[in-house]
This record gives C-alpha cells, structure tokens and sequence, in this order.
C-alpha cells in the first residue's frame, strides 16, 4: 500500500472511532473508543510530522485514562426496591421511557395488574432500571426488564439477575422466562445468562446467591 495512503487510511479510522464514540448513550464506551481515536491520532500526527495532532491526542488520551480508571476503581452501591403495581412513580417512569421500551421490549402492554411483582434497580440511590415479571408459580415471566440510557453497562443487569437470586428464591421463583424483544434487547438477555428454548429465553432464577450489594 501507498505510504501515503496508509496515513490518510490511519487518519481517518481515527476520525470515524471519534465519530463514533460520541453516538455512545454509555459513558463508559464513549471513552474506550474515544481513547481509541486518539490513539490512532497521535499515530497519525506522529507519521505525518504533525507535532500539535499528536499532542493534542496525546491529551485527550490522558484525559480518557484518567476518567476510565476511576470509572473501574470506583464502588458503586447496588439495591431492589420492590414498588406496588400501581405505584404512581412507577406510571411516572414507564409514561417517560414509553417510546424507548416500546422499542426496547415490543411486547410490554403498560397494563398494571395485581399480579405482576414490580421491583426497580437502585444504583447509587438511583432508579436505573425497572422489571415487571407475572409469577406462575415457580416460573416468572418477565413482562419488562429496562434499563435508562447512560447505565446499560450490564453491571444493573448482573446484579438483578447474578447478585440477588436470593430475592427471587424468597418469593419462590426458581425460573425466569423472556420474549426476545429486539436485537439488542436479545443480545442483553444471552449476555445475562438466558438461553433460548422454543422462541422464549430462560434462565434459572436462583443460580447464585451473593448478599453483598457492592460493585
């Protein structure tokens, strides 16, 4: 290849992880691929002789050091708070997020009934994600499990799933079963242990028991 193809073709992933990186609804994504841009810049700036570039990145690479270490050193508090099924806030939050979990989770109805166990994530003290399941005895079906934008880092997902079966083997639910949704509402489900079985994912609801709530 053209050397200075070979540039041009560095300069410009650079620009395109840039790019990408502030589409990122995660924090901590943003940086790791904004890191990533800088990385490939300082590269550039360096093989074409251009000091300021390679400084500049080189900054901007220090900068997103700095921010995801503390983001990977940083303790956060995790904790279920269980609401009524005609908790107001609960309204509140599904009118908010409606067109996002109609998106995320296509099958939820909104339609609150006695029967439906609803219990949210704390993380920090702040509501992050919400789950609706309808118990049948020992199997529960998951009519909504979201999480707002900014903390889909799978680390609400673990805990409500990995961190406190011992919530669900109180309240006798031994297994846990979910529509699709979309894609990556699916892809959520795999990473968070569920497998699939005639068109509907599964997954054991007690598998381990962990009482500690840090992260």
């Amino acid at each position: 290849m053209n050397t200075d193809l070979l540039y041009e073709a560095i300069g410009y992933i650079g620009s395109i992880l840039v790019a990408i990186s502030l589409m990122m609804r995660s924090v901590l994504r943003l940086r790791v691929i904004n890191l990533a841009g800088a990385l490939f810049f300082i590269a550039y700036g360096i093989l074409i002789g251009a000091a300021p570039v390679a400084a500049l990145n080189g900054l901007v690479a220090l900068v997103n050091v700095y921010y995801l270490r503390q983001m990977w050193n940083h303790k956060e508090y995790f904790q279920l708070l269980e609401v009524n099924y005609d908790s107001r806030y609960l309204k509140s939050f599904l009118a908010f997020y409606k067109k996002e979990i109609v998106e995320y989770v296509p099958t939820y109805r909104f339609e609150a009934s006695p029967d439906q166990l609803v219990v949210f994530v704390l993380r920090n003290m702040l509501p992050v994600g919400a789950l609706v399941v309808r118990a049948d005895g020992k199997r529960a079906e998951i009519l909504l499990d979201f999480v707002i934008p900014g903390y889909r880092d799978f680390r609400a997902g673990k805990f409500l799933f990995e961190r406190s079966s011992n919530y669900f083997r109180e309240k006798g639910i031994e297994r846990l079963v979910s529509a699709p949704g979309n894609a990556s509402h699916e892809a959520y489900l795999r990473r968070m242990g569920f497998q699939l079985e005639d068109g509907v994912y599964y997954r054991a609801a007690t598998d381990e028991i962990l009482r500690d709530n840090k992260l």
